[in-house]
This record gives structure tokens, sequence and C-alpha cells, in this order.
């Protein structure tokens, strides 16, 4: 078990980084090298790449930015897109942070928020159950940090490389880090997870040939309702009746 190597916070924050010096950095900083080289393919500049990448850490929506500045779409188009594209955060804030201690739970957490990211959140959901509560934050930060550090030297290099690979080759390397997530989450021990994926597989063609300007919104809310559902209706166990 991982706990049983925790001894303080220290020891939870070594943990953590030598989790992210695995899989976790390596493909995020392949999904920022491949993002870099999109960027210079059509024309930005590599401070602005770059710069998204440490202020926003978030390749979906960075990818989103670009695409709606290529179209020259407007400023609250590019606004509205980029936050339905992030409300992801938003469930992955209120899963992950109520299970940190309570004295961590405090205004500094407003930091590391900005570090969250799929990669963390799946590990640290997965790992969160081996270990105290008071040792989470330390691990989820040495987790976090250096895959947020990793993202602009991928960002730098794949501008910088960019040319030397295919284009099919430069969206693969994007497509590296939801694909890492997936089959990290797949690990989480709650078969509606599992089911919702696989709901997603199944519908997400039939939504995008519908409209796929909205197919991503689509599949989630219908494949995670419809796995919520079957969660409750037959997968979780009922409740035993407690007798006094």
């Amino acid at each position: 078990m991982t706990a049983a190597r925790f001894t303080n916070r220290r020891d939870a924050f070594v943990a953590g980084v030598r989790a992210a010096l695995g899989a976790p950095m390596v493909v995020l900083f392949a999904g920022m090298v491949g993002f870099g080289a999109m960027g210079r393919s059509n024309g930005f500049d590599v401070w602005l790449m770059t710069a998204s990448s440490f202020l926003m850490f978030a390749l979906p929506g960075q990818v989103v930015l670009f695409e709606m500045l290529i179209t020259g779409s407007s400023l609250f188009a590019m606004v509205l897109a980029v936050t339905l594209s992030s409300s992801r955060f938003i469930t992955m804030t209120v899963t992950l942070f109520p299970q940190f201690h309570r004295l961590d739970r405090n205004s500094s957490l407003y930091a590391a928020v900005h570090v969250l990211a799929m990669t963390a959140w799946a590990v640290s959901m997965r790992e969160f159950q081996s270990m105290p509560a008071k040792h989470r934050l330390a691990y989820f930060l040495g987790l976090a940090v250096p895959c947020w550090l990793v993202s602009v030297p991928g960002t730098y290099l794949g501008y910088q490389v960019a040319g030397w690979v295919s284009p099919p080759v430069t969206l693969a390397l994007v497509f590296l880090n939801p694909l890492f997530f997936l089959l990290t989450f797949t690990e989480v021990k709650p078969w509606a997870n599992r089911l919702a994926i696989a709901l997603g597989c199944v519908l997400g063609p039939f939504f995008y040939l519908w409209d796929r300007d909205t197919s991503l919104l689509t599949t989630g809310l219908v494949g995670g309702t419809l796995a919520y559902w079957v969660d409750r209706r037959w997968l979780r166990p009922a409740p035993q009746e407690v007798r006094t």
C-alpha cells in the first residue's frame, strides 16, 4: 500500500513526485508538444503558446481557444466555449478536495486548484483511498506541480520542432492526455465510472453524427446520467436497515 511508506507529509510529497515522474508527466509532456506544434503551424507566437500552458494549464480549453482564434470568433464566444470546456474542473474539485484533511481545506486551496488536471485528479482519486487524509494534500501537490511545470517546456519544444512530424502525429500527441485519463479512471473502484466511459464510447459517434458542435456535451450528459441511474438502480448495494 502507498500509505505504508508515509511517515510525514514530506514523504507523501516525494511519493507524489515519484508518481508524476512516470506516465503522468510523459503523457502530459507529449500532449503539450503536440499543442505547441499545432500553434506554430497556425502562425501563433511561441510566447503566447507557452503563456497559455503556464496560466491556463487546461489542454482541451487551450485547443478550443486557439481554434476559435483561428476562425475569428468573437470574444464572447471564445469565453463561453472555454468556460464550457473547462466545466469538468467543477466536478473534479468537488469530488477531490473534500477528501483532504479538514485542516487543509482553507483558502490556500485556491492556489492548488490551478495545478489540478485530469491526470493528477484520476491518479489521486485512485490512490487517496490507501492513505490517511492528513497526507493527501502533500501527495496531490507532489503529483500535480511537476505536471504543471513540465507543460511549459513541452509547449516550447513542440513549437520548435513543428514540421518535423506529420499533422496526424501532432494531433495524436494532443489526445494522449485524455486517453491516459480514461485508462487511469477505469481503475477507480465504483463501476459507475467504467459504465459512464463505456456509454460515452457507444453514444459519442451517434451524437457526433447528429450534431458535432454539441456532441461532446450531449454525450457526457446522457452517458453520465444513464450510468448514475443504472448504478443507483442496480449496481449500488442496497442500504442495510439499522435495528436498535
